[in-house]
């Protein structure tokens, strides 16, 4: 794997998903919430790093994404920034904090912005929230959206199920990726929709896509990074391959722990001042 490590130390910028696009390049994309993580997956050569609001499930335990504030998002984007040289860090912008108004997701955006050193953030919904998109936009920030399964409006759909399986939904979803390409999103994120409709958005938008459990057909993939690699060993849906089993390695390597300091095994003598 280490022959995978990048030389290329180019700064990833919201534009270079749009080129990546045009040239059939895939976007690998994973999520982090913190300094070393967020470093180890940099230099792993990742194109994008998502700061998600699933920091409130996979960092403070929560049952959903609703609870995470802005403070938090803003401590953890920070973190994160401030260990990435190369890929583009996008932060989701957390409940409550653009639904309001325009003039508030607008004022919030900048402040996130301000406070954390990202280069982009996401924003969860269509044509509803299409003009505080554009407003965010215009005030010179990027902006990637999320259609599909979005997570913020759970209670709404009930549950997190497989989103535009009907006729009427797919064409929703449809119009909506074409609003957010009208207002200038570089990216749309497209979470639990069917393979062949999120193929049909990728090709429909020059906007870059990026998947998660929306099948092979768009330009990039997303996956939490506590789940890809086995942290998170109770969560195995669908879309998850897992590529690594860290769950069993860290209890592994914390029960020798644990015996070597009953044992007083650790710390011997090469170990001790």
């Amino acid at each position: 794997m280490a022959g995978y490590l990048i030389t290329d130390t180019k700064k990833i910028t919201s534009t270079c998903f749009i080129e990546m696009k045009q040239r059939g390049e895939k976007i690998s994309m994973l999520t982090a919430y913190d300094y070393t993580t967020a470093g180890i997956i940099d230099q792993a050569g990742v194109d994008g790093i998502l700061v998600g609001d699933s920091a409130s499930n996979v960092m403070a335990g929560n049952s959903d994404t609703l609870p995470i504030t802005i403070d938090e998002m803003i401590y953890h984007a920070r973190s994160v920034a401030k260990a990435v040289k190369r890929a583009l860090v996008i932060c989701d912008m957390p409940f409550g904090s653009y639904q309001i108004s325009r003039e508030e997701g607008i004022k919030n955006a900048i402040r996130i912005m301000k406070e954390t050193g990202v280069d982009a953030l996401k924003i969860e919904g269509g044509a509803e929230i299409a003009d505080t998109i554009k407003g965010i936009i215009h005030a010179g920030i990027p902006v990637m959206g999320h259609l599909g399964l979005t997570p913020q409006s759970i209670h709404k759909f009930g549950g997190y199920g497989l989103r535009a399986k009907t006729e009427s939904e797919a064409k929703k979803l449809m119009d909506d990726a074409l609003c957010l390409e009208q207002v200038g999103c570089f990216g749309i994120t497209l979470e639990k929709v069917p393979a062949q409709l999120a193929t049909q958005v990728t090709q429909g938008v020059n906007c870059a896509t990026i998947g998660i459990g929306a099948g092979n057909g768009t330009d990039g993939q997303i996956l939490v990074y506590a789940d890809m690699l086995g942290l998170t060993h109770e969560f195995k849906p669908k879309f998850l391959r897992q590529y690594a089993h860290l769950y069993d390695t860290i209890t592994e390597a914390v029960g020798h722990y644990i015996a070597d300091v009953k044992s007083t095994d650790f710390p011997n003598a090469q170990e001790s001042y």
